[in-house]
């Protein structure tokens, strides 16, 4: 029988061996599809050998899921669209804070939250999208007006069940308060040319067939759409350029409560928010990087710029439930 000093040297090297080999691998559970992440994973395990496992599902299953695995936690990060999705998962208790000064001189403070429970990692402006054919763009000029009577019968919008419009409604809110917010939305309800739809992707589509000529949309929708078909009869408007700039919202990641490996997660995270990282995860979904330091894509570019609302994105999620309430009063389904 062994020494019981070399009984324990033993298990020690043991213990330290176990560490060691799993911090080599970091899980992620995500929101986003395979296609739209794995470049990224794949690209960090080449640069640096540690592997990236990922799970992906609807948000709020992936978020009930790490609630409900508690200290017994699998996943280390949780990478998820929208702040409001991200807001939640923060009132729900299940993200820590990243303390990493890589990350705040990457990522502007507009778009990580004030308690570091999460970050963006890439933008997609909510803007307005018109028929080339039946809308002049000096006819548009901000999300307010598209409630003027002049868009009457004209306008087509996605489901206020969708976190999109409910962060747009919520920065709204932030804007002009309660009740002019409530006398928008009542007019772009009013003047809607049909029932709301499903995704952005069909609301484009709508517009291309003449169904409606103006709609609000996420900017990678029409990216992709317009890749498909380059003929396509709808282009992108930047409004309230005179002031408060275009709705931008983000996709984004946070570090679970009880991660397995929080020191590797936050190394991939950190990296990221970095310029190789940051063009790839952008990239491939059209979206705009949330550095600033690093172009869009050339395709992304093509659509011009424009000045972004400085409102914190996390107000999307502090004001969620208010933008709920008031959409539902004023008919938004």
């Amino acid at each position: 029988m062994l020494p019981r000093k070399h009984v324990l040297a033993a298990l020690a090297l043991t213990l330290l061996g176990g560490t060691a080999q799993a911090a080599d691998e970091v899980v992620v559970y995500s929101s986003r599809i395979d296609e739209l992440i794995k470049p990224v994973f794949d690209a960090y395990t080449a640069k640096t050998g540690v592997k990236v496992k990922f799970i992906t599902d609807k948000e709020a299953p992936l978020m009930q899921r790490i609630k409900a695995e508690g200290q017994n936690a699998t996943a280390d990060l949780l990478l998820t669209v929208d702040a409001g999705n991200l807001w939640q998962a923060e009132q729900m208790g299940i993200l820590q804070p990243i303390k990493s000064e890589v990350i705040d001189a990457n990522i502007p403070k507009q778009y990580r939250a004030s308690s570091h429970d999460w970050t963006g990692l890439s933008l997609r402006a909510r803007t307005i999208a018109y028929s080339t054919e039946r809308v002049k763009p000096e006819e548009l000029s901000t999300y307010e007006a598209l409630a003027d009577k002049n868009w009457e019968g004209r306008l087509c919008l996605r489901t206020a069940k969708k976190v999109y419009n409910q962060s747009l409604t919520a920065t709204l809110i932030e804007t002009h308060g309660e009740k002019k917010t409530e006398e928008i939305i009542k007019g772009w309800v009013n003047n809607l040319s049909t029932d709301v739809f499903s995704d952005d992707t069909a609301l484009l589509q709508a517009i291309n067939a003449g169904q409606c000529d103006v709609g609000i949309v996420n900017t990678y929708y029409y990216g992709r759409l317009h890749k498909e078909n380059p003929n396509l009869a709808v282009k992108l408007f930047w409004p309230n350029q005179a002031d408060r700039g275009v709705h931008v919202n983000l996709s984004g990641i946070g570090l679970t409560k009880y991660a397995p490996h929080p020191e590797a997660a936050t190394k991939l995270v950190e990296w990221m928010t970095g310029e190789e990282a940051q063009k790839i995860f952008a990239g491939v979904n059209q979206e705009f990087p949330a550095n600033p330091k690093v172009a869009p894509s050339e395709e992304v570019a093509a659509w011009g710029t424009f000045k972004a609302d400085t409102i914190p994105v996390e107000i999307a999620g502090k004001r969620q439930a208010e933008a709920i309430r008031l959409m539902d009063r004023a008919g938004w389904n």
